[in-house]
């Protein structure tokens, strides 16, 4: 094989080379390809999940407001209660009072 068939030879060999290499890069171009239909429907997966998120954003701002209210009204009642308690107790010891009153008065 003299110098010029071996240069031929190259030539080709890298011909083909440089057409294989092509070809595998246009079939795996055309089959990763992504379709309208399929963009579309990741427009709209996007679209709700967004949708999805605003609603959880609301439900938790929703959940905060009302956890507050009933803890504010939870508040109100005990000391509701604790009000209630130091009067009953006020009453009781007020009553125990006006008891031993009386049973002092009508000893006498």
């Amino acid at each position: 094989m003299n110098r010029t068939e071996f240069i031929i030879a190259t030539a080709i060999i890298l011909f083909v080379a440089f057409g294989v290499g092509w070809f595998a890069c246009w079939l795996l171009n055309r089959l990763r390809r992504v379709t309208q239909a399929e963009i579309g429907e990741l427009e709209k997966m996007a679209r709700e999940l967004h949708e999805a998120e605003e609603t959880r954003d609301e439900a938790i701002a929703y959940l905060e407001r009302r956890e507050a209210e009933l803890t504010n009204a939870l508040n109100q009642s005990q000391a509701e209660l604790r009000a209630a308690m130091d009067g009953l107790r006020d009453a009781r010891h007020e009553a125990s009072e006006l008891r031993s009153y009386i049973e002092r008065v009508s000893i006498k």
